[in-house]
C-alpha cells in the first residue's frame, strides 16, 4: 500500500499502522487549577489568569508524511465535519506554508478527550501535529515559532507546543513554568458545551478579578473558575457534577467547557473514585497532572 492510499486507519491495528508508516503522537488533556478575568484588552479580548495544569491522559495523534504536498484527515470527526476547518488539518497547512515545502502529511486522531469540555484536546491535537511535523520534515524550526504559529490557531496551542504546565496571562498566551510536582485528579464531563462567546457576553460573568501572583497561586489562595457559576445557572448538569464531585474534595470547572475535576490525595484513591462515579454513569477518568508533556519525551525519544 502506497502512502498515497487513503485507508481506513481507524481499523487497522498498532502494528499495521506501523506497517504502513505512521507513527503515534500523545496529545495531552489540560485543566484550568483556576481561572480569572481580570480585564479587558485594547484589542477587545478579554484578560485572563491561570493555571494550565497538563495530563497523563488524552489523545493519540497517528501521522505519516506524504511527498505529494496533500494533507488528508483520516476517519470520521463528528466535531469538525469539514477536513479543513480541523485544527490539525489547519496546524499542518500552516507549517507547510511557514516551510514553503511540498511535503504533505496523513492524520488520524485518536480521541478521548471530549469535544467543548475545556480539557483543551482540540488544541492539544493541533499543537503535537506542530511539534511532530517539525520532526518528521525535518524542519526543526524551534519551540519560539512553533508557538507563535500555533497562537494563530487559538489562545491554548501555545502552552501544548511548549509541553510544560504553567501560569498564563493574556489571553493564555503569556507562559511562565511552573513546577507542582506530581499530582492525582478525578476529571469528568459532563456532556454539557456552551459556546464560549455566549459565556464571555454574559452579564453575571465578573471580568474584573483582582491581578494575582504566581506565589499567591502556590499559596493556595487561588481557586474556582470564573465561568463556574455562569454554568451553573445555564447548565444544570454541570452543577449536578460539580455537586457530585464535592463528596471528595474542592470540586472545580476547566476553561469554559462542562468538564469538571477534582484533585485527590493520590492516583489511587482517584481510581477508586472513578469507580464509583463511573457505575453512577458518568464519563470521569483518574488523571495525574504532570509537569512536562509526555509529548516532549515522544518526541525525544525520536533524535
Amino acid at each position: 500500500m502506497g502512502p498515497s492510499t487513503v485507508t481506513n486507519v481507524e481499523m487497522l491495528s498498532e502494528e499495521q499502522r506501523r506497517v504502513e508508516g505512521w507513527r503515534d503522537f500523545p496529545a495531552p488533556a489540560k485543566l484550568n487549577l483556576f481561572l480569572h478575568i481580570t480585564g479587558k484588552r485594547s484589542d477587545g479580548y478579554h484578560a485572563l489568569q491561570t493555571v494550565f495544569q497538563l495530563l497523563d491522559w488524552g489523545d493519540t495523534v497517528w501521522l505519516r508524511p506524504r511527498s505529494d504536498g496533500q494533507v488528508l484527515r483520516h476517519g470520521a470527526a463528528s466535531y469538525a465535519p469539514i477536513a479543513d476547518q480541523d485544527l490539525v488539518v489547519r496546524a499542518a497547512k500552516i507549517l507547510q506554508n511557514e516551510l514553503k515545502n511540498q511535503q504533505g502529511a496523513d492524520i488520524c486522531i485518536e480521541k478521548r478527550i471530549p469535544v467543548g469540555g475545556g480539557f483543551g484536546g482540540g488544541s492539544s491535537d493541533a499543537a503535537t501535529v506542530l511539534r511532530a511535523l517539525d520532526h518528521l520534515w525535518a524542519a526543526e524550526l524551534g519551540t519560539e515559532r512553533l508557538a507563535h504559529l500555533g497562537l494563530a490557531l487559538g489562545a491554548d496551542v501555545p502552552v501544548f507546543v511548549r509541553g510544560q504546565t504553567a501560569w498564563a496571562e493574556g489571553v493564555g498566551e503569556a507562559l511562565q513554568p511552573v513546577a507542582l510536582g506530581p499530582k492525582a485528579y478525578l476529571v469528568a464531563d459532563s456532556g454539557v458545551s456552551v459556546p464560549t462567546a455566549e459565556l464571555f457576553q454574559a452579564a453575571d460573568l465578573i471580568r474584573d478579578a483582582a491581578p494575582a501572583t504566581i506565589a499567591d497561586f502556590l499559596s493556595g489562595m487561588l481557586l474556582g473558575n470564573a465561568f463556574e457559576p455562569v454554568l451553573r445557572q445555564r447548565a444544570p448538569l454541570v452543577s449536578t457534577l460539580l455537586d457530585r464531585l464535592g463528596a471528595w474534595g474542592e470540586a472545580r470547572l476547566t476553561g469554559t467547557g462542562g468538564g469538571c475535576f477534582v484533585p485527590m490525595p493520590s492516583l489511587a484513591e482517584a481510581q477508586a473514585a472513578q469507580q464509583q462515579l463511573s457505575s453512577e454513569g458518568w464519563a470521569c477518568w483518574a488523571c495525574s497532572g504532570v509537569d512536562r508533556s509526555p509529548l516532549l519525551a515522544s518526541l525525544g525519544s525520536l533524535r
